[in-house]
């Protein structure tokens, strides 16, 4: 008997699990549910989701209602007859109407250890607050944000060099994994469900493009840590000459001189790239990006310009 399953997914993230799912004989991927095409490029040309252009290569009915709150979307969901739903980052709130429509309910899979990261951006947010590990949570879905019971986990470190590109990545691939390693159990009842401390845990907000924006003040290490969360978006970017300047790569550097030059003065300029003095240390800029351009090193963008001594910010 193969088990019914709808799968619920949006971007990049959730297409390794889709096509693990995709290749076990035991399940009958009856449906596919993914955001509405949105407009992309500078043609704002109607797109489908990482997701759907999957469903669509592997032949699977999709549907991309709006929203599932309304009764004919939930009529339309109950008759896929579904076992299990499983969900990563679809996008769309699920009502109780919804999660209780699966014969074995609906299951989430979550880029990080909960209860720590619950939210729409914890693979950012973890790199951001210097956490050393991470993982994958698959977990029973329940109203409110991320806290259902915990079924199964997966840790992943967080490497000095990660960004939230590499560390998606990996995640995403782990995520698969990890829903594979879990389906037995779930269908057979016998994985214990671990309820949440709610004591432990935060909150991963969802990332806005004016956080991008590099304050100088900040320490170092702090600012090292935003930029290699803000990539690939919103990125870390600062001011020069009246133009945006985005950095892509940096690292604390030893400061030697030029600690009485306020924050945001390039201190140093050498074949390695250029040195900003921040509110504390120094940091070395290793990769940056011209507005229109490409992105580059910094030691190439430094070189035949009179950075030394420039404020940026």
């Amino acid at each position: 008997m193969t088990l019914r399953v709808i799968y619920a997914g949006t971007p990049e993230f959730a297409v390794p699990a889709l096509r693990a799912l995709a290749t076990d004989p035991t399940i009958e991927l009856v449906a596919v549910y993914t955001q509405p095409d949105r407009p992309s490029g500078r043609g704002q040309k109607l797109t489908p989701s990482p997701v759907k252009a999957v469903a669509l290569e592997l032949g699977l009915p999709v549907e991309q209602p709006i929203t599932l709150r309304d009764e004919s979307a939930q009529q339309t969901l109950a008759a896929y007859r579904p076992d299990l739903m499983v969900v990563a980052a679809y996008g769309l709130i699920l009502p109780v109407a919804v999660l209780e429509t699966p014969r074995l309910g609906a299951v989430n899979i979550h880029a990080s250890l909960l209860p720590r990261w619950r939210g729409a951006a914890p693979i950012a947010r973890a790199i951001e607050a210097g956490d050393t590990e991470t993982g994958i949570t698959i977990m029973q879905m329940a109203q409110g944000l991320d806290t259902g019971d915990m079924l199964l986990k997966r840790v992943e470190p967080i490497h000095p060099e990660d960004t939230a590109a590499t560390l998606h990545d990996r995640l995403s691939q782990l995520g698969g994994e990890a829903l594979m390693a879990a389906l037995p159990g779930i269908v057979a009842g016998t994985l214990p469900a671990e309820v949440q401390n709610d004591d432990e845990a935060c909150y991963a907000a969802k990332l806005a493009k004016a956080e991008g924006l590099i304050d100088w003040r900040e320490p170092a290490e702090v600012l090292a840590r935003r930029i290699r969360a803000f990539d690939p978006w919103p990125a870390a970017y600062t001011e020069l000459a009246g133009a945006m300047l985005k950095i892509w790569s940096a690292a604390c550097e030893d400061m030697t001189e030029g600690s009485a030059a306020e924050p945001g003065t390039v201190i140093a300029v050498d074949a390695a790239g250029f040195v900003v003095r921040t509110g504390a240390g120094a940091l070395r800029v290793r990769t940056c990006q011209q507005a229109g351009g490409k992105r580059i090193a910094a030691a190439d963008f430094a070189r035949n310009r009179p950075l030394m001594g420039v404020r940026l910010g």
